[in-house]
């Protein structure tokens, strides 16, 4: 398909398609609160009872590529043309792509009771998320039948796969301190989604006939879309119920005897219904279409054209539903203070995260290092996939002001600004992964200090325990501790 590579790969490089980011973990920001729901963003007798971004966007967006495809692709697009640095044929070997996205334009939230320990919010953020694998004999086909020099009929060579899903989220946000050692909150979100687009090839075929400088293409297998390819516009952007959909996100905090803060979480769980608009195509080998002038200028856009014809030649309009890519997360935090005054500090916490509904799973160690109001952290993690990253964090926090720029892949994102910026050896670099994160946010507190009675500069309205309180006391036939 023409540049789907490099559509897949590339797109997500933008903050508008830009997800996963732990630097925030345990830092009480608004960001935090809305992402951790059990994680509260104000303190009692320092903060105020009222935060929000002003619509400054809060975001993280990251990428990583691995595999052989790494150079072929920054080639292609950084300098417009296909490097075969270590593609093999005939070996079974793959590139993998992901990309994920999350953008806060709204965060507001509001500390509604000292005694019951309540946060309520609202936020609308919009998230992206991108996966795919690409065999190596993409790569040497889209740099032409050169590449193929040995044989004529090659099978299951082009079995790629790819899914790319953006929505909008709109949420309410609901944190209760339970008693001294509990907390639980939960995130109810309505989506509309934006764009969906799958495919997966599960049996290939390619015959060249080099005489003509052409090819004879079969695929089976399946594709889903819900918009018109090469009409979708800036309008589409714009959220409506077109796509609707639902998710949940809920945590726990558990504070132990021993100073350990453990958290578990379950985010972003739920599904979008893509309207009766969409087409789904369930291709097989009784479509095979010729590609010609493989060695000529236009070799993309006829591979394009080819393969695209096979996908949409059984073309089915109708409705399918999709999950969101949910996560199942536990953490454990501590924190040391180096001096009496305390302040130095150093809050280290360990996560380990699961996929809900692909095979994804990461460990993390986050380190913060905090002296009064400033605070650097280094990151680090490591997946299933072999990938290990670094990454690092500035941050200015007190109690109603908050700061925050970094990215949990600092080098491969320098490489990769290096590479854009046409730096040779940094597209030829074949390394474990090419990579790209950032992240970056902003909000305040304002209105009342929040005050406990014995310090208060204000008659208290006498506050009364939250719902979950007040249930849980009923079932356990406790009083608040």
């Amino acid at each position: 398909m023409k540049n789907f590579l490099l559509a897949i790969c590339f797109l997500f490089i933008s903050v508008e398609t830009f997800g996963q980011q732990f630097s925030q973990y345990n830092t009480g920001t608004l960001y935090d609160s809305f992402e951790n729901p059990a994680q509260a963003s104000f303190v009692p007798d320092t903060s105020r009872k009222l935060a929000f971004n002003f619509f400054i966007p809060n975001f993280n967006s990251n990428l990583y590529i691995t595999g052989n495809g790494q150079v072929p692709i920054k080639s292609r697009a950084f300098s417009g043309k296909y490097e075969n640095v270590a593609l093999t044929l005939g070996e079974g070997r793959f590139s993998r792509a992901n990309a994920n996205a999350n953008v806060y334009s709204l965060m507001f939230k509001v500390f509604t009771s000292l005694d019951g320990n309540q946060e309520i919010g609202i936020s609308t953020q919009t998230r992206a998320e991108g996966r795919g694998i690409f065999s190596d004999e993409s790569f040497l086909l889209l740099d032409g039948p050169k590449n193929f020099a040995d044989l004529t009929n090659y099978p299951d060579i082009l079995n790629d796969s790819y899914t790319e899903q953006a929505y909008h989220q709109i949420s309410f946000n609901y944190r209760e301190k339970v008693n001294k050692t509990f907390a639980f909150g939960f995130k109810l979100s309505a989506l509309l989604g934006i764009q969906y687009q799958q495919l997966q090839i599960d049996r290939s075929n390619i015959i060249f006939d080099k005489t003509n400088d052409a090819a004879d293409i079969s695929l089976q297998g399946r594709y889903r879309i819900n918009y018109t390819s090469g009409e979708f516009s800036r309008r589409d952007l714009l959220p409506s119920l077109r796509n609707p959909g639902a998710s949940i996100s809920f945590g726990t905090s558990i504070h132990t005897r021993d100073n350990f803060n453990i958290q578990f979480n379950v985010k972003n769980v739920g599904f979008i219904h893509w309207s009766s608009q969409s087409k789904v195509s369930n291709f097989n080998f009784n479509t095979t279409l010729t590609a010609p002038d493989l060695s000529t200028s236009r070799r993309e856009d006829n591979l394009y054209a080819t393969v695209y014809s096979i996908i949409r030649s059984a073309d089915k309009q109708q409705s399918f539903t999709t999950a969101t890519n949910g996560v199942v997360e536990i953490s454990a935090n501590k924190s040391y203070w180096f001096d009496y005054d305390r302040r130095f500090k150093y809050s280290p916490t360990v996560i380990l995260q699961k996929e809900a509904f692909y095979d994804g799973y990461t460990a993390a160690l986050v380190n913060p290092f905090q002296y009064d109001n400033l605070v650097g952290t280094l990151t680090t993690s490591y997946n299933n996939y072999g990938i290990f990253s670094a990454g690092l964090q500035f941050m200015v926090k007190t109690p109603n002001v908050e700061f925050y720029i970094g990215s949990d892949r600092v080098m491969q994102s320098v490489s990769l600004a290096g590479a854009a910026g046409k730096n040779q050896a940094q597209i030829n670099k074949n390394a474990s992964y090419t990579g790209a994160d950032v992240f970056l946010g902003f909000s305040l507190k304002f209105g009342n200090v929040i005050e406990h009675p014995l310090n208060a500069s204000h008659i208290p309205l006498g506050d009364r325990p939250g719902f979950i309180t007040r249930l849980w006391n009923s079932i356990f036939h406790k009083d608040r501790d």
